[in-house]
């Protein structure tokens, strides 16, 4: 038995894919409108000199024209099959010394595309819990990859 601490991840995109005869295109992808610290950090190399202007002009053009983020969505229903929320995870909560975020797709199954699409907007800067996937006592798989050090200890 191996016990995981996995702090809730937050939803901070979605994307929207189009099936290709060469596979699957990502036709557009929709930020939310707040990002945090954590996850912006994922967007430079060198944190304490940058400017931290990641996304500013991004949450500006939202809150003076919300109607951009709708026809984009609205774009995503009517074209895409494929639908993934990006989520980063939250390393506050986890005691240890990295502070970047890291960055996932999550696929959203079940229902038509619109249906997918509105419920991965409905999760927008919000949490989502281990809880919320996984019920208690259920067998999962994990992966995992060591750091590795030679031939020491």
């Amino acid at each position: 038995v191996t016990i995981i601490e996995t702090p809730p991840v937050v939803v901070v995109g979605l994307v929207g894919y189009v099936s290709t005869p060469r596979g699957l295109r990502a036709l557009k992808t929709v930020w939310a409108a707040h990002l945090g610290d954590e996850v912006k950090r994922r967007f430079y190399k060198n944190w304490y000199r940058s400017k931290k202007k990641a996304f500013s002009k991004h949450s500006k053009k939202i809150t003076e024209s919300p109607e951009s983020v709708t026809r984009e969505l609205a774009r995503i229903k009517r074209y895409c099959t494929v639908v993934r929320v990006l989520a980063h995870t939250q390393m506050r909560k986890v005691n240890i010394g990295q502070k970047k975020a890291h960055m996932m797709e999550i696929q959203i199954n079940g229902g038509d595309s619109a249906a997918k699409v509105d419920y991965g907007y409905g999760l927008f800067e919000k949490e989502v819990n281990v809880d919320n996937v996984f019920s208690k006592d259920e067998m999962i798989d994990v992966i995992g990859v060591t750091k590795g050090h030679g031939y020491e200890g």
